[in-house]
């Protein structure tokens, strides 16, 4: 079936959100469901319609996202999806997301990227998963540091509310959002929902908290954070720091902040629920098996034109690969590209020539921010190899560290 589909207009907002209510099963506080408005694009909306009752919806947000080499690339960034329960089955989701697609393309941007609700529906519209997540919690009493973790006697650690220091946490990030793939730049309202304070945002726990990392030449790293107090049946404190989002300039500042956290009075345990797989928190215990962590998917990226994705981001190694690719959503990717690369600089164009290696689109936008599934692809069998080596060849040249981490769901 074929349904309407148009973006829609603010008096339409409290029914889009009534869909993604449904779609998801919550009910948004108005509160979020203001700061929500306040980020989104309504030009870059999409609504698909059953007659005059609306069933489908997604967005985008214009992302300025850094990819491996430190460029920040124009990448549409995909939200809101959802469909109403009674029309699931019926052509809602594919229809919309090849639309958004197309709209993205004629955009100019040549990546799009996600978060997906439910890690098995994207793959067969072309996104990969390509960075992933640890979830952990370090136990105080054991998180002492190595012997020669980094420190700076000119730093020290300044308390503040984060509504006050906001310019100094923007100016920060801003100054690091290129050094991992998958970060991506902030507008203002971001940065309203980054630091807001409600009650639903606090989950149980207490009010955010910040501490700044500073020498005389100003800040090198900030940490928000909340603190919950609870006392055990023996008196002792049983109280948790759950980790918000900390982000500095070079090693000495941000083994300071974690070492603050881990030292904070009243407190057993520190909890953080997304950092990247790599974070060098686990090279700085003395004890690694203190962090006790869970893996998980994080951003998924789609490569919507191919050749322009794939020159404008840098390689670790050189690479002169003919890659074979099918696309059946983006059907302008689809045929044989030759990549030519090296760190220096990279170029892709069409070619007739015969392929070192045919590969599904998904596996391309999975290694794109240099995470490296090409491999585990080629092993499961979901890769083609023609030439022998290629698939090593090409995964070396897009790997990439830092490994990706976006670090905010979108």
């Amino acid at each position: 079936m074929s349904f309407p589909i148009r973006p829609i207009a603010e008096p339409e907002w409290a029914a889009y959100v009534n869909v993604m209510n449904e779609g998801f099963g919550w009910t948004a506080p108005p509160e979020l469901t203001e700061r929500f408005k306040a980020e989104t694009e309504f030009d870059r909306t999409l609504a698909v319609f059953d007659g005059e009752v609306m069933v489908g919806t997604t967005g985008v947000f214009s992302l300025s996202m850094a990819v491996p080499g430190g460029r920040l690339l124009p990448v549409g960034g995909v939200t809101s999806v959802s469909v109403l329960p009674s029309h699931r089955r019926r052509g809602v989701l594919s229809q919309m997301m090849r639309r958004q697609l197309a709209d993205i393309r004629e955009r100019g941007e040549a990546v799009a990227a996600l978060y997906a609700s439910e890690s098995g529906i994207y793959g067969r519209f072309g996104y990969g998963r390509a960075a992933s997540q640890l979830s952990f919690r370090v136990t105080k009493r054991a998180a002492a540091f190595v012997a020669d973790a980094p420190a700076d006697p000119s730093l020290r650690i300044r308390v503040a509310p984060p509504a006050e220091v906001r310019a100094e946490l923007e100016a920060l990030f801003a100054s690091v959002v290129t050094a991992r793939p998958g970060r991506y730049a902030r507008h203002a309202a971001f940065w309203d929902g980054n630091l807001a304070d409600d009650e639903f945002d606090r989950g149980g726990m207490g009010a955010l908290r910040c501490v700044l990392a500073e020498d005389d030449g100003g800040v090198r790293g900030y940490a928000l954070f909340r603190v919950s107090s609870s006392w055990g049946d023996d008196g002792l404190p049983k109280g948790e720091v759950r980790l918000h989002e900390l982000e500095a300039a070079d090693p000495a500042a941000y083994a300071l902040l974690w070492r603050h956290l881990l030292d904070r009075d009243l407190t057993d345990t520190l909890r953080a629920g997304s950092r990247p797989v790599d974070d060098p928190l686990q090279a700085l215990l003395a004890d690694p098996r203190q962090l006790r962590a869970t893996y998980g998917d994080e951003l998924w990226v789609r490569l919507v034109e191919v050749d322009r994705a794939l020159t404008a981001r840098a390689y670790a190694a050189p690479v002169d690969l003919v890659i074979e690719v099918a696309d059946d959503v983006c059907p302008w990717n689809a045929g044989r590209w030759r990549l030519t690369a090296d760190p220096s600089g990279a170029e892709c164009k069409q070619v007739e020539d015969e392929p070192d290696l045919t590969v599904p689109v998904a596996a391309l936008g999975s290694a794109y921010m240099g995470d490296g599934q090409l491999g585990p692809m080629l092993g499961a069998g979901l890769l083609r190899e023609h030439t022998p080596g290629a698939v090593r060849g090409l995964a070396t040249a897009m790997s990439w560290s830092p490994r990706p981490w976006a670090g905010r769901v979108f």
